[in-house]
């Protein structure tokens, strides 16, 4: 797979949200964009397209719960950089999601669990005739089994999803699963373009994004400092700087970092930490480790070693 065929989409205030509770400040998240702008990038996902009717008593900033109005307050001068937004299964309004000819929005993304594709596609059949681009991302993928796999890609394929998302959201895989999951979306999905979402537990976000480039996925998820939820994504100035694509340009970024995120990251965590890497070797969802670094114990690694590998640990795994 040649490199220069990637389509970068930066969710650094989506996914970089999840750390911060959706706190970012409009003037970083204006500085952000015109550095993407700048950069080359193609995409850039400003944040959720949520509900709060939905998610009652969830105090978030903003780019939890994106509006229009504010969002043309805050992108009053739309560059090349397209803009995406994901929305969650039975969190989303499809009523507050308008046309895509009255909306900044290109790209709308729609994120679920196996169990849930089915919903999932109704949603994204109205987003699709509403006119924007669409995407599913099938979290958790390295908890499916290869039979449910199969049965939702064959119905993925037949519906008007534009995107199929191969999603490491536990930080578990490394580049042999991905090669793997990859390819078999590739033979049951051959219709569809493919993404992946990695995230960093175990230092492979960026060797497994890579690795999806060069086994077929075109969009290629990652945010800038590396910042999202737990460990964190692959670094967009890491992917921008491997790609061979001259429109690309990494000085924006550095100062984008420099001048905002630095400060960002002394404010809030995420990034390479024990625990975290702990959850991915077992394969676990990140909130027990970030429960922690938010507690007095924050730096207890080894009982929490200990917690997720004793008896009553596996019993309850076995009973799942």
């Amino acid at each position: 797979m040649r490199r220069n065929t990637a389509n970068i989409l930066d969710c650094t205030i989506r996914d970089g949200g999840l750390v911060n509770n959706w706190a970012f400040s409009v003037e970083f998240v204006q500085a952000l964009y015109r550095a993407l702008s700048e950069a080359g990038v193609e995409y850039m996902e400003i944040g959720y397209k949520n509900s709060p009717k939905l998610l009652k008593g969830a105090d978030a900033g903003p780019w939890r719960f994106l509006d229009e109005a504010f969002l043309r307050e805050v992108i009053p001068h739309k560059t090349a950089t397209k803009l995406s937004a994901l929305v969650d299964i039975g969190r989303v309004d499809e009523n507050d999601i308008l046309p895509r000819e009255e909306s900044l929005l290109d790209l709308i993304r729609v994120a679920c669990y196996i169990r849930d594709v089915g919903k999932g596609l109704e949603l994204v059949q109205t987003f699709h005739d509403k006119g924007y681009e669409t995407s599913l991302n099938i979290m958790a993928l390295s908890h499916v089994l290869e039979h449910e796999l199969e049965e939702a890609l064959t119905l993925i394929a037949k519906s008007p999803v534009d995107i199929v998302y191969v999603v490491d959201s536990y930080g578990s895989m490394d580049p042999r699963d991905i090669a793997l999951m990859v390819n078999k979306f590739k033979e049951l999905v051959p219709n569809k373009k493919l993404g992946i979402h990695a995230h960093n537990n175990l230092q492979l976000a960026f060797a497994n994004t890579l690795t999806g480039l060069d086994h077929g996925a075109t969009f290629l998820d990652a945010s800038v400092f590396g910042m999202g939820r737990a460990a964190g994504n692959c670094n967009t100035e890491l992917l921008l700087s491997q790609l061979d694509n001259t429109r690309y340009e990494l000085r924006p970024l550095i100062q984008v970092i420099e001048e905002h995120m630095i400060g960002i990251r002394q404010k809030w965590e995420w990034g390479y930490l024990i625990p975290y890497m702990i959850s991915g070797v077992f394969d676990e969802h990140p909130r027990m480790a970030m429960a922690l670094r938010a507690s007095d114990n924050r730096d207890h690694y080894l009982e929490f070693y200990d917690t997720l590998t004793g008896p009553e640990s596996i019993v309850a795994k076995k009973a799942d």
